[in-house]
Order: structure tokens, then C-alpha cells, then sequence
């Protein structure tokens, strides 16, 4: 929630730093930068948080809370570098992907544990 909050609050620093009242969502590259970071952050926001609490619960809680670390990391690297430019979101955008993929097997793992053998 901490990150969510960060990312809102740059977004509003932009909006008064380039003048755009909402809801305008275009106008100076940087600031159409840092609010299309904050949505793409904000809109994996919930497949982050379902999957950290179905792998915490299901496989391990040390694995997944070092996995959901690591995630929220490269989120915040991903926000910082797309609003510097669009290109410096791609590595840490593979990144966090890569971890949410991670998550889901953890979870998948867990629950077939849990549910299939005894």
C-alpha cells in the first residue's frame, strides 16, 4: 500500500509541476509517463497481492515473502526508470514479471500439495 501511496503522491508532484488539472491524463511526456507507470503499477497491484497470499499460505512463507520483496523492488525500479524514460522500464518490467510467473508456480505448487496428497 506504502508503494501505491509513493507512485500516487508522484503523480500529483507531476500534475503541479506541469500544470494539468485532472482529469486530463495527457500533456507533458513526463508527466504522461509517471501516470501511465502509477496505472500499470496500480493495475497489477491485485494479481501481486492475490498471489503472494495464496503461495504464503499454500507453500512457504520465507520463499514467497523473499519472492514478494524482490517484486516490489522491480516495481519501484520500473517506476523509476519509465519516468526518466520509456525505455528503462523494460528490464525491470521482465523482472517483476518473471516473479509474478514465479508466485503462480509457488501457489500452483501449494495447492496441489495441499489438496492432492495427503
Amino acid at each position: 500500500v506504502l508503494f501505491l501511496a509513493y507512485f500516487a503522491m508522484q503523480v500529483i508532484y507531476a500534475r503541479r509541476k506541469y500544470k494539468i488539472s485532472p482529469p486530463e491524463t495527457t500533456g507533458h511526456p513526463e508527466f504522461e509517463r509517471t501516470f501511465r507507470a502509477q496505472a500499470n503499477c496500480s493495475e497489477y497491484f491485485p494479481i501481486f497481492i492475490s498471489l503472494l497470499w495464496v503461495a504464503g499460505i499454500f507453500f512457504h512463507q520465507g520463499v514467497t515473502a523473499g519472492c514478494g520483496l524482490l517484486y516490489l523492488y522491480s516495481r519501484l525500479k520500473y517506476f523509476q526508470g519509465y519516468t526518466v524514460a520509456a525505455q528503462g522500464r523494460l528490464a525491470p518490467l521482465y523482472t517483476s514479471a518473471w516473479l509474478l510467473w514465479l508466485l503462480l508456480a509457488l501457489a500452483l505448487a501449494g495447492l496441489l500439495a495441499h489438496f492432492l496428497w495427503p
